[in-house]
């Protein structure tokens, strides 16, 4: 066969291996309220998502395809982190974090976590402890879900964002105000490094690759920017949306998936050479900044909703908001076409 006709084959061969699948993006479920959200996670032993809401944390049930019901209580719900078939979620206006039964949405306890600001929450595999990051006092306070307390509190150089367990007790944390990671000891409660995230600029949302041990930090200058998990390494950054505030891993398809402000959703991958690449860039809605994955599916899920005109700065509101169109909330579902 001719030489230059392999190659052509081998090349088309690659390319096709490589074309990139087609997604479906859709809103899927339509809980109640107008107020503005934040983060949310899928809990795969109860099979629901829960998304923080407002003054509320709403509960979809992914295998019926409904809403589930919602979890009252909250002033500013902010993160919400399952683990024992127990669900944290952070309270920010009143320094809290409200802990409820994950099936029957009963509300157990509210933990004052003794700092301003709780926003982002992790639990972590190797330790059971659930991490709440205090926006407002640059640490983190450390609850053991056993009694229900604050049993440390974990300073840090700057305000931490989202953050990801490695699973064998590490910790890595978004110093938004820094531009750096800083890796925690679930063990021993102690800052073991902090690495440095330039050329990337105020990270929010951060992910973990735990099979090939990769942290991807998306930052407000537009990339996202992936460290080795081994030792902090730059090993890439890529341009993504504007505005991001979350992202996700799948382990199942090796996809590192970051939301941006701007309507869109980025994903990358690492081949087996170590070379990452944006696969893929999907158009959402407004305010589809946060995402969370249901790793079994490979579906991913974004609130969102349409935005009236932004009012006048005032003096107490100097950036004001938008306001949410009334009854346009919903969240995303992003589906691998059949």
């Amino acid at each position: 066969m001719n030489r230059s006709l392999i190659v052509g084959i081998c090349l088309a061969s690659s390319l096709f291996a490589q074309a990139p699948a087609k997604w479906t993006v859709e809103p899927r479920f339509k809980p109640t309220g107008d107020q503005g959200w934040d983060l949310l996670a899928v809990d795969t032993a109860t099979n629901r998502l829960f998304v923080a809401h407002g003054d509320k944390v709403d509960v979809v049930d992914l295998a019926g395809g409904r809403i589930a019901g919602s979890v009252p209580g909250f002033k500013g719900a902010h993160g919400v982190a399952v683990t024992g078939g127990k669900g944290f979620a952070t309270s920010g206006k009143d320094s809290s974090v409200v802990v409820f039964d994950a099936a029957t949405l009963v509300v157990d306890a509210r933990v004052p976590t003794g700092g301003a600001k709780p926003d982002a929450i992790a639990a972590d595999p190797a330790t059971g402890r659930v991490f709440v990051g205090l926006a407002g006092s640059d640490a983190l306070a450390v609850i053991d879900p056993a009694t229900r307390k604050v049993v440390s509190t974990i300073s840090l150089p700057g305000n931490p964002e989202l953050m990801a367990p490695d699973g064998k007790g590490r910790l890595f944390v978004n110093v938004e105000n820094r531009s750096e990671v800083a890796v925690v000891d679930t063990r021993s409660l102690q800052v073991a490094a902090l690495w440095k995230l330039a050329p990337g600029e105020e990270p929010t949302g951060l992910s973990f690759d735990p099979v090939r041990g990769r942290v991807f930090s998306a930052c407000a200058n537009r990339m996202v920017v992936v460290l080795d998990a081994r030792d902090g390494k730059v090993l890439a950054h890529l341009p993504v949306g504007e505005r991001v505030d979350g992202a996700a891993f799948d382990p199942g398809t090796g996809t590192a998936w970051i939301p941006g402000g701007d309507n869109s959703l980025t994903a990358v991958k690492e081949d087996s050479t170590g070379h990452f690449a944006v696969v893929q860039k999907l158009s959402t809605r407004s305010g589809a900044r946060t995402v969370a994955l249901d790793p079994r599916t490979h579906r991913l899920y974004l609130p969102s909703a349409e935005f009236g005109p932004r009012p006048a700065p005032t003096a107490d509101q100097p950036k004001p908001r938008p306001p949410v169109v009334p009854g346009s909330f919903a969240i995303l579902e992003v589906a691998p076409a059949d």
